[in-house]
């Protein structure tokens, strides 16, 4: 860059004439007298001890002949301390004469002529900092007293401080006064650092001061007065030769820093994030210094020391002309690099580059770098440690030079991450949260930065701004590759003479010179920038280059070997790995740059021998790489998967080591984990996805035999790496990463083998046989003896194993293949032991642990490769989840809260999903009664059967103490499940209804009874015609409803259903139960005989008359008596007088008497009427006699009226006397009647219906298209399929089933077209050819997935079904106008739609439910300003409709809290999911969440505005290699991190839908877990039953009750 200017650098060495005194030609003596006594007169009239006068000087040759005397008081020697301080008061005075107003002293000819006279002054102050002739520095501080250097440093002090104001103050000098300047500062600085450190001599103690200055005094020298091309050539060339000073490079850095602040700020904007500096750094930069005077001093200032890697060579750095001479006087030191002060180069080299490392965290937005102000980092720091008790500097002009700090100091050691994260900040504030665990490259630009903490990552993302990998490397690439070389064996050596001899600026090769590579900084930068970077950017060679002599350790001292300079190869690696982790989508980068990557890698991935005997440790290379490398194999990087091998290598250092130790102490054993884990999820789909391609070597050697591995052998080593770092691991956030990986695994596994039709994976005859085992000799894992000693810490489990026999301990090692299924085994193994013995007392782990349980019970493993155990297998699992129930229910009170009783809830959860997927566990008595017994602990909070030889305790000698009312919520669920759905699910209505679809209305229409008044039903009546016909025909007056226990609901209806048929007429019962977990319709008929032998009937045809018999009858006469005879014989006794006659009786009591008289009246009208009908018929059987005529016996007619209300009511108990009364402990009793006629009861009946008993939730899903960044585009792009990925429709696919909104009878994403099946509007339901998941935007179809605990649809909004969204919601709150159309459904006879096709059910599914029709009826109704929801076929609605709270029964108001309308309903229910397909990774920062949740309007928004910052938000991005990169952005909580993704996270296309969708839920259920007033669907339904029991009971008495039952119900 300098190569034609010439230097200045010979003036410096052999000094300037000016700065000798005539005085000097006399005797010292004589001299030092004439220097006094002008002196003292000289510094009299400065004001210093009276008041200042004008100088008496007033000619030039006055002036002249007094400088000459003042230059050479200046050389005295140190004892003259007085007459020098005079000296240096004096020229300071007189420099005045620059200031813009001189002081009063100056003499004249000075004010007049200033450059002058101060370039003069500026040359005889060098006399002060030179050594005395014929002394040595040393010598005097040996000799000296430290009052006398004290005060000599502060006469220095003063001198800087001095000139310093001047080049801040002045607007007179002019440019030779500036290059004097300039100049005298590189001599003094010359002068001081040159030499080699000395302990304590005045470089050592003034090397900072002097250099700051010269540092600040050249930045305002470059806005004021550019320094000439041989200045900075001096410059430079003096700053190589003071290399052995560890301030020269914190200057450097210092310098550096706040140029490269200034530089961003015009090269890239506002928006580009700040590089913080302090203020008083800030201060260096003038503020009228332009940008192209930045750049050229940025650049220029970069360049000043050199190439930094000469630091890691000692032979370069002693290469001066000073440490020849110091070597040739010196009988210690034979070569100049063997000297003492050199041992301090290895922290100067990692100080320099990690300088360099902060610059490219710098242009790539993520820089942090802390001020470290510690003294004791600087007397570490220094090359000997300093005095403790003095300091040669003056207090008030002490200015400790900022420095980036190898070593973090005790202040910082102990201050948390938050206070020193933020150094960058952005100037335009974004609402995009930036907390992700690797959004980019870890911000981490050294060993030393103060790691993360648990949770949410803060750590800034790259900027989206920043410039291209190859314009950074084409600036720092030679450096940081060639000090990421240093050590590596095989790397080509060149001499030190050849070293020396080189260009410290090479030309840019012809790669490197091309277009696009000058265009590559970035668009609105200066030509003068962009000529810079070109010409900055050097040649690289393939190989990297050594000096001989680093190699040669016999001929260094120990402290300067190849090792102590890892921790600056650490920095150099880091920040490649940066750079290279930066790359955008879509960029390219030059090959070259990629190969010296991949080879630096490999170099430092190898794992060093140990001297101590350990072949694997954990150094700060190693380390370096781990940490900055998360993103690795997330991009698009050409050819990175060659390191695939090297990096595993290095992962199974780290992950299994459960006692590793990190070389650095400053490297975070929990984050260094942590990154690990990260590379690994991004590896772990590598060999099912590459499979048998081969891994190429990047040097085979000689080796021709050498055979490459291929993809599909890594998998043994991944699997056994990630079962072993999951036996070790110890932090939460940590175990669930590697959780989410575990599933993943085990679910691609699973998909490939269904995929590829039982193709087995093992590749070779090397393949482990068992995944305990190590999967090869160069693999560190844990046996299994190992593995079963985890399970010493628990005997307590041990109790009661013998019903499973030893699977706890023996069936792992059954396992055979490397298959789905054995990780399935083994998954299951771990997971369930260590959810018992380490992780029930964390929460999220625990949580993450179920969720991984979970989602083992739905992974389909195909029959071929299933086991004759997998019974076993899942019987164990279900054992365990039933053991950690009952453990953590056991433990001690004070250890019961909140976070305790989710994770039992969450374990009931999981049991549910596990028994759903494999109902042949119930028949097992053993496991029936682990489950049931479990289900009895949660519901009643103790077991009947106690320990062995305890007394069984019955239901009604047990005290109701649940562990929680969720416990006891979650067990309730739990049982119903056991009881109504395993072994049933999908019903013969599909798995969108869990309920009965039948209805009031619905029933009504196959009733037979004429009192129905049923009319003819027509399919294609419309509902209005209908009600015209049959007005006032209520389905609800028709049925007799009951409240039972205060939570079941029943509506009776006492008419038969189907044809009519005379001959088999029972009495029929058909009921609608309504209870908390769903609707459901029972027919009963009470029957004399079983059905299967009714249908046969004997019946004669002609039976015949048979014979009277013609004798009469014999009768006796006898008249009945109430007494017998003898009564009538026995005497009466005094005592029979004593009981009073009827009659007397009447005399006094006026009202009894009318009684009794009105009783005689009753019952002589009624003997009577008796009397009359007896001589009717005696009279009518003599007319039959008198005719001769027979009397012919004949049945009685057939009855059709029964009540048979009344008969199951009392069949089933709830009429007797005890039944009837009511509990001590209840208002309530357990059987109440319900008044239909009151208002509002049919719109409560449809809320009811309406509440579902699963949770529903719903997933958006978006696709971002490269650099859009409104909703308007992002909504459109879905309207073609080439707008899209194919894969993204692909990905639609494989999140559930396409169903039709106006079919449907389960939740469809928004509450007006769910549960409830209408007829499609105009054009809804019309095939759609070509579209992108518009098909999908929840007008005519959704995607739908359901279980048997909750309901899930995706919906991929459009502009068009957001227009859609707008006509039925206004702000996410419903409008009955919108909604409903007339009265509730209840209220009218027929349902207006057509019959539905029952779902067939497949052959093994035993028929549970009989519907007689499919056919739903919905309308939503808004009552008291409350809006209403109808099911009215029984498919389950949405949990948290808006509507006024029920009044909660006293055991809950805990839960409840302070709650406003519609709270009930709405409270964790509505958790915004969206899922962003990116195409290009960098936009996930740019998309408008908050735009785009105006389009995810699901109507249970409860009239609040969706907030950005409560939703989830999961992005895909698709690598070229097909696979898929995962990010997760979400609110920070506690219990917000759900599996099985991960952020960062590697997935295929095989498994992302079943991933997704897992996700989705888990993250709801988390939500709600979180949420303290959520409740269960059942819950809401029991508490609305309770709710409408309240408004609508009747309060009758028991005879009250029986008159009901006899009478007809109103029609």
């Amino acid at each position: 860059m300098y190569s034609e200017w010439a230097s200045l650098s010979s003036l410096i060495h052999n000094g300037n004439e000016e700065n000798f005194s005539v005085l000097g030609k006399f005797p010292m003596a004589e001299g030092k007298t004439v220097a006094i006594s002008v002196v003292k007169h000289l510094a009299g009239n400065l004001g210093i001890s009276q008041a200042a006068e004008p100088s008496p000087l007033t000619t030039d040759r006055e002036v002249l002949w007094c400088m000459e005397v003042v230059c050479f008081g200046l050389s005295l020697p140190l004892s003259e301390h007085d007459t020098i301080r005079d000296c240096v008061f004096v020229y300071c005075e007189w420099l005045s004469a620059l200031h813009p107003i001189p002081k009063i002293s100056v003499p004249k000819p000075v004010c007049e002529d200033p450059n002058l006279y101060a370039r003069k002054m500026i040359n005889h102050f060098h006399n002060l900092f030179v050594p005395r002739k014929g002394e040595a520095w040393p010598f005097l501080y040996l000799d000296l007293g430290h009052d006398v250097i004290n005060r000599q440093a502060v006469l220095c002090h003063r001198v800087l401080r001095t000139l310093q104001t001047l080049a801040q103050v002045s607007n007179r000098m002019n440019r030779e006064t500036w290059e004097s300047l300039l100049l005298f500062l590189l001599a003094i600085n010359d002068t001081l650092l040159g030499p080699p450190t000395v302990k304590d001599d005045v470089g050592d103690q003034l090397c900072e001061r002097v250099l700051s200055v010269l540092f600040e005094v050249w930045l305002l020298a470059c806005s004021r007065c550019f320094p000439s091309p041989p200045l900075w050539k001096t410059f430079r060339e003096m700053c190589m030769n003071w290399r052995h000073r560890m301030a020269l490079i914190e200057q450097w850095n210092r310098a550096n820093l706040v140029l490269t602040s200034k530089l961003l700020e015009f090269m890239y904007g506002p928006s580009f994030p700040e590089l913080k500096v302090s203020e008083e750094d800030a201060q260096l930069i003038p503020c009228g210094m332009g940008n192209d005077c930045v750049a050229q001093a940025w650049f220029r200032f970069l360049h000043c020391i050199g190439n930094p890697v000469d630091l890691c060579h000692p032979a370069i750095i002693s290469q001066t002309q000073k440490f020849l001479q110091f070597a040739i006087t010196s009988e210690d030191v034979v070569d100049p690099y063997q000297h003492p002060c050199l041992t301090q180069l290895p922290k100067i080299f990692s100080k320099a580059i990690r300088g360099i490392a902060v610059l490219v965290d710098s242009f790539l937005g993520i820089a942090q770098p802390y001020m470290d102000e510690g003294s004791s980092e600087k007397k570490e720091s220094s090359s000997h440690p300093s005095s403790a008790t003095h300091s040669p500097t003056p207090p008030p002009q002490r200015r400790l030079a900022k420095s980036f700090s190898v070593a973090p100091s005790s202040a910082i050691k102990g201050m948390p991450k938050a206070s020193l994260i933020g150094l960058t900040s952005g100037r335009t504030t974004t609402s995009h949260s930036a907390t992700t665990t690797n959004s980019g490259p870890s911000s981490t630009s050294s060993l030393s930065s103060v790691l993360s903490t648990l949770g949410q990552d803060t750590r800034p993302p790259l900027a989206p701004a920043r410039p291209k990998c190859n314009s950074i490397l084409h600036m720092f690439g030679e450096w940081l590759f060639e000090a990421a070389h240093i050590g590596c064996h095989g790397s080509s050596h060149i001499s030190d003479n050849s070293r020396l001899g080189e260009a410290s600026t090479k030309r840019p090769s012809s790669l490197l010179l091309d277009g696009s590579v000058r265009k590559s900084i970035g668009s609105g930068n200066s030509l003068g920038i962009q000529g810079m970077m070109v010409n900055a950017s050097p040649s690289f060679s393939p190989a990297s280059s050594q000096p001989a002599s680093l190699n040669d350790a016999t001929e260094l001292p120990p402290s300067l070997t190849i090792e102590k300079f890892e921790s600056g190869r650490a920095e150099a690696l880091g920040a490649l790995c940066r750079i290279f982790c930066a790359k955008k989508t879509g960029e390219e980068i030059l090959p070259v740059y990629l190969a010296r990557f991949y080879l630096a890698l490999q170099q430092g991935l190898k794992i060093p021998e140990d001297k101590s005997g350990d072949a694997r440790i954990c150094g700060e290379v190693l380390s370096s790489i781990i940490l900055n490398s998360s993103d690795l194999f997330r991009l698009d990087l050409d050819g990175v998967q060659v390191l695939v091998p090297y990096v595993l290598d290095a992962l199974e250092v780290v992950l299994p080591d459960k006692e590793l130790s990190p070389k650095s102490p400053y490297v975070s054993k929990t984050e260094l984990r942590r990154a690990s884990i990260h590379i690994l999820l991004s590896m772990l789909v590598l060999p099912l996805h590459f499979q048998t391609l081969p891994i190429r070597e990047l040097s085979t050697g000689s080796d021709k035999n050498y055979t490459p591995l291929t993809f599909i052998q890594l998998k043994p080593r991944l699997m056994n790496l990630l079962i072993n770092a999951l036996q070790v691991e110890s932090d939460p956030q940590n175990t669930q990463m590697l959780l989410g990986g575990l599933l993943l695994s085990v679910q691609d596994a699973a998909a490939y083998e269904e995929m590829e039709q039982g193709i087995q994976l093992d590749q070779g005859q090397d393949t482990p046989s068992n995944l305990l085992s190590s999967a090869s000799d160069t693999m560190s894992s844990h046996s299994l003896s190992d593995y079963r000693s985890l399970t010493e810490d628990l005997p307590e489990l041990q109790e009661g194993d013998a019903a499973f026999g030893n699977l706890y301990y023996d069936y792992p090692c059954r396992l055979s293949k490397n298959s789905a299924h054995a990780l399935f085994v083994q998954a299951t193994y771990l997971v369930c032991h260590r959810l018992m013995s380490s992780w029930k007392s964390d929460l999220n782990v625990s949580l993450a642990a179920l969720e991984l349980l979970a989602g083992l019970a739905r992974t389909h493993i195909r029959k071929t490769a299933r086991k004759l155990t997998d019974d076993l297998e899942c019987k164990r699992a279900v054992k365990w989840l039933c053991d950690y129930v009952a453990q953590q229910c056991s433990r001690p009170p004070p250890a019961h809260s909140k976070d305790l009783h989710s994770s039992i809830v969450a374990a009931f959860q999981t049991a549910a999903t596990w028994l759903s997927a494999h109902p042949f566990l119930l028949h097992d008595k053993e496991c029936l009664t682990t489950v049931l017994e479990v289900v009895e602990l949660g519901i009643s909070g103790t077991k009947s059967q106690g320990k062995p030889g305890e007394p069984i305790k019955m239901k009604e000698e047990k005290e109701l103490k649940p562990a929680s009312m969720r416990v006891r919520d979650a067990a309730e669920a739990l049982l119903t499940v056991i009881l109504e759905q395993v072994g049933y699910f999908p019903s013969p209505c599909g798995a969108e209804s869990l309920s009965s679809l039948l209805d009031e209305a619905a029933l009504l229409r196959h009733c037979r009874s004429p009192s129905s008044l049923t009319p003819p039903f027509h399919r294609n009546c419309s509902n209005s015609i209908l009600n015209e016909q049959y007005k006032g025909s209520s389905p609800l007056h028709h049925f007799r409803y009951f409240v039972i226990e205060n939570s079941t609901m029943l509506a009776l209806l006492e008419e038969p259903l189907g044809v009519a048929d005379e001959q088999d007429s029972q009495p029929t019962v058909t009921l609608l139960i309504r209870g908390p977990f769903g609707r459901h319709a029972w027919s009963m008929q009470l029957r004399h005989l079983p059905r299967h032998k009714s249908g046969s009937k004997y019946h004669a045809p002609n039976p015949g008359r048979p014979i009277p018999m013609g004798e009469a009858p014999v009768r006796s006469d006898i008249k009945p008596r109430y007494f017998p005879e003898s009564v009538d014989r026995i005497p009466l006794c005094k005592v029979d007088h004593s009981i009073p006659s009827l009659e007397s009786t009447f005399v006094e009591d006026e009202k009894s008497s009318m009684e009794h008289s009105h009783l005689a009246r009753l019952m002589e009208r009624q003997v009577a009427a008796e009397a009359a009908a007896v001589q009717k018929s005696k009279a009518l059987l003599e007319q039959i006699r008198d005719s001769g005529g027979q009397v012919e016996c004949t049945p009685p007619p057939v009855c059709h009226e029964f009540q048979t209300a009344r008969l199951f009511l009392s069949h089933f108990g709830f009429l007797s006397s005890e039944s009837l009364k009511e509990p001590l402990n209840s208002p309530i009793a357990p059987l109440m009647a319900l008044d239909i006629n009151q208002t509002g009861f049919s719109n409560d009946l449809e809320t009811l219906d309406g509440i579902s008993c699963r949770t529903c939730d719903t997933v958006h899903l978006f696709y971002v298209r490269a650099r859009q960044k409104t909703a308007e585009e992002i909504l459109a792009n879905v309207n073609s399929s080439s707008t899209v990925n194919p894969h993204f429709l692909e990905f639609l696919s494989s999140l559930g089933w396409p169903v039709s909104v106006h079919k449907h009878s389960g939740w469809s994403g928004h509450v007006s077209t769910s549960w409830r099946v209408t007829e499609s509007q105009s054009g809804f339901d019309l095939p759609v050819s070509d579209h992108g998941g518009s098909l999908y935007n929840g007008e005519s179809k959704v995607l739908y997935w359901a279980d048997v605990n909750s309901e899930i649809a995706f919906v991929v909004p459009t502009l068009k079904s957001q227009k859609f969204m707008d006509t039925i919601s206004t702000d996410g709150s419903l409008t009955s106008g919108d909604l409903s159309s007339g009265p509730a459904s209840f209220d009218r006879s027929f349902s207006d739609k057509s019959y539905i096709t029952p779902v067939p059910v497949p052959p093994e599914k035993p028929m549970r439910t009989f519907s007689l029709d499919l056919e739903r009826q919905q309308q939503l109704a808004q009552q008291d300003g409350s809006v209403t929801c109808s099911a009215g076929s029984g498919a389950s609605c949405n949990p948290n409709e808006i509507m006024p709270p029920a009044p909660p029964p006293p055991t809950r108001q805990k839960r409840l809290g302070r709650q406003g309308p519609g709270s009930l309903y709405t409270s964790g229910g509505d958790t915004k999911v969206l899922v962003i397909w990116l195409e290009s990774f960098e936009d996930w920062i740019h998309v408008p969440i908050g735009d785009l949740l105006n389009s995810m309007v699901t109507g249970l928004e409860g009239g609040a505005r969706p907030n950005e910052r409560e939703s989830f938000v999961i992005f895909l991005h698709a690598l070229q290699t097909g696979l898929l990169r995962v990010k997760l952005q979400g609110p920070s909580g506690r219990m917000t991190i759900a599996t099985p993704l991960v952020d960062g996270m590697v997935v295929s296309r095989r498994v992302l839908g079943t991933l997704v969708r897992q996700t989705s839920l888990n993250m709801c259920r988390r939500r709600r877990l979180e949420n303290d007033t959520y409740h269960p669907p059942h819950v809401r339904r029991r508490l609305k039953i309770q709710e409408m029991t309240q408004k609508y009971m009747i309060k009758m008495s028991e005879p009250e009750l029986y008159t009901y039952l006899f009478s007809s119900p109103p029609s």
